[in-house]
């Protein structure tokens, strides 16, 4: 087993990075909270050029892990766009992105979009999306309305619209601590900066490592999907149950050293806060993931790398 991105993965996830920052960076979720019909106009086109909607990562085992790349370069931007939706199209319907969905009342990123969206289920139903009408503003919502699925005959593999999902977020968690990390170096207490205080490092160990096991985590589930494992459905949910714990750590953290200047829309912390909600709570939080999880592998337990000779 070879989990490392291909040296092309990495560099197209850093031209990503890149353009974006070029295109605005932070002030793109900020341009799009203020009008959510721009968020197409914002973000498409950077990433057409890049050539991202041309990427094929259901049959170029490169190409998936570019696409992974690509969603954590918009996750650490916070990119008010859904691009990890849009990777995981399927192929044989003629749609622009592909949701995941889970209960009676389904919900997605979709407002001010008009996008051809399909939804799958955890069984792999499938179905056409129509977005209805949201309540609220973008700064409330952050661009989530609910949606209405009309059932198609055609089923669906659901790996990879959960896995693409975790990289976007684990972007987020990059981030988050990238944030931490430079405001404990630059603020003082009682005469020194927060980073020498014990109990400020502790914390940002603690962040760290659920963001270096999440990292681990969303590579295997890549390595699972590019090898066809059966599994690769429950390693996308054990991906996704890890990401919001994470998440949950990662960003009480950041919040904690910030204190309140990171719930102000002075600090980065809050937007990238704010618009990691529907990531963690969509299609399902952890309760609802740890439930689906578990239903898939009931008292069998996750495959490992050495639970057979097939995973060696």
């Amino acid at each position: 087993m070879h989990i490392e991105l291909a040296d092309e993965a990495r560099e197209f996830g850093a031209q990503a990075l890149r353009a974006l920052k070029a295109a605005g960076g932070d002030e793109l979720v900020q341009r799009a909270e203020a009008e959510p019909g721009l968020r197409h106009g914002l973000i498409a086109p950077v990433l057409e050029r890049l050539g991202a909607w041309e990427l094929a990562p259901y049959r170029d085992p490169v190409e998936l892990e570019a696409a992974a790349a690509l969603c954590r370069s918009a996750g650490y931007w916070a990119t008010p766009y859904p691009v990890a939706e849009r990777l995981a199209r399927p192929d044989d319907l003629e749609v622009d992105a592909l949701v995941v969905v889970a209960g009676p009342e389904s919900a997605a990123p979709l407002a001010g979009l008009e996008l051809r969206v399909a939804a799958v289920g955890l069984t792999g139903s499938r179905g056409l999306v129509r977005a209805l009408p949201g309540t609220g503003t973008a700064r409330e919502t952050a661009f989530v309305v609910p949606i209405e699925v009309v059932p198609t005959d055609a089923a669906g593999d659901p790996a990879l619209a959960l896995t693409l999902p975790g990289w976007t977020l684990l972007g987020m968690l990059d981030r988050a601590v990238e944030l931490a990390r430079e405001h404990v170096l630059l603020r003082e207490q009682f005469g020194k900066p927060l980073a020498e205080f014990q109990s400020v490092q502790f914390q940002l160990t603690d962040a760290e490592v659920e963001r270096r096991g999440v990292e681990m985590l969303a590579r295997y589930a890549l390595w699972s999907i590019q090898a066809g494992r059966p599994e690769a459905v429950a390693d996308a949910l054990a991906l996704r149950l890890a990401a919001l714990e994470a998440a949950e750590t990662v960003f009480r953290v950041a919040h904690q050293v910030h204190g309140a200047l990171g719930f102000c829309d002075e600090a980065t912390l809050s937007w990238l806060s704010r618009h990691s909600l529907p990531l963690r709570r969509l299609p399902l939080g952890i309760a609802g993931t740890e439930e689906a999880l578990a239903a898939r592998i009931g008292t069998a337990g996750l495959a490992g790398l050495f639970s057979d000779p097939r995973g060696v």
